[in-house]
């Protein structure tokens, strides 16, 4: 094959591969490089002993993220505060086919990304593998270089330990983004009381300052805490403006300074109730997110 029809292949399947990476690493800056090394990859191997040309650029990239989750792990144990992944949009996966580029913003919610976080690196190339590009156990085990049997109680451990921390209950998005406008309203007018009734008894409170922003060194537990942290934030910036935008498969608030993301939350929900509320405020997180000009009107 010359080295157009190399790319123009490659190019097809490149916003799934931006995904995967994604789902693995946490990072859209991560998932581009390793992107980027999946391409000299594919440039340098024999093209005739390949099936599957989706499956087997599914499998090198998520080797390679895995590879890169890995020298992450060694640096977040430097990192301060939480670790949050960093928030996509649409424009993030792919500035070649934007239709793509939707379906993966889309797809991959900051919920579940928190949930991937919790897993050990195996498991979590093992679930995007096996759970969202549905590779025979095969092909993951000789993905990652371990039995079948192996791959496969990996898969059910991390299967088991996503599905006790999502929702037992369908979250209807409606209700949802109707909640969380009540609650971040009621946050911009100053109403304590009310940000306290809208927050469930158990809620938490996550935010990633990096070290870079104030944010929390741990996670907030309860809703009067939570929101007397919220509003120390707010009274700290009064010149905060707040937006809503569509990120990560939901509704994401980003606080705005001029014209520049300073933090962006996402809120989740059970029995219309807040439950977690997740804020990312490390600038090195939010080159991503659209300037306050860009968003629709």
């Amino acid at each position: 094959m010359t080295e157009e029809e190399l790319a123009r292949e490659f190019a097809e399947h490149r916003a799934v591969l931006v995904g995967a990476a994604y789902r693995v690493v946490g990072s859209v800056t991560d998932a581009e490089d390793v992107v980027q090394e999946a391409w000299l990859r594919w440039t340098g191997v024999d093209h005739d002993e390949i099936r599957d040309v989706r499956a087997y650029l599914i499998r090198i990239t998520t080797r390679l993220a895995l590879n890169r989750l890995r020298e992450q792990k060694a640096r977040r144990e430097q990192y301060v505060g939480p670790w949050l992944p960093e928030p996509i949009t649409p424009t993030s996966a792919s500035n070649d086919d934007p239709a793509a580029a939707v379906e993966l913003a889309d797809s991959v919610s900051m919920a579940m990304l928190v949930v991937l976080e919790t897993l050990s690196p195996l498991e979590r190339a093992t679930f995007v593998l096996r759970e969202v590009f549905d590779l025979p156990y095969d092909e993951i085990a000789d993905t990652l270089g371990r039995s079948e049997s192996a791959v496969r109680q990996l898969a059910h451990r991390a299967r088991e330990h996503v599905h006790a921390r999502q929702p037992r209950h369908h979250v209807d998005k409606a209700r949802h983004n109707e909640l969380t406008i009540r609650f971040m309203a009621a946050a911009g007018s100053g109403n304590f009381d009310e940000v306290v009734s809208l927050l469930a008894p158990d809620a938490v409170l996550i935010s990633d300052g990096g070290g870079k922003k104030r944010a929390a060194l741990r996670p907030i537990h309860g809703p009067e805490k939570i929101a007397r942290w919220m509003f120390a934030v707010m009274a700290d910036n009064p010149q905060f403006e707040i937006k809503m935008a569509r990120l990560n498969d939901d509704i994401a608030f980003i606080a705005y300074f001029e014209d520049e993301p300073d933090t962006v939350a996402f809120l989740e929900s059970t029995d219309g109730l807040i439950t977690e509320l997740y804020l990312i405020r490390n600038p090195d997180k939010l080159g991503t997110v659209p300037a306050k000009h860009d968003l629709a009107p």
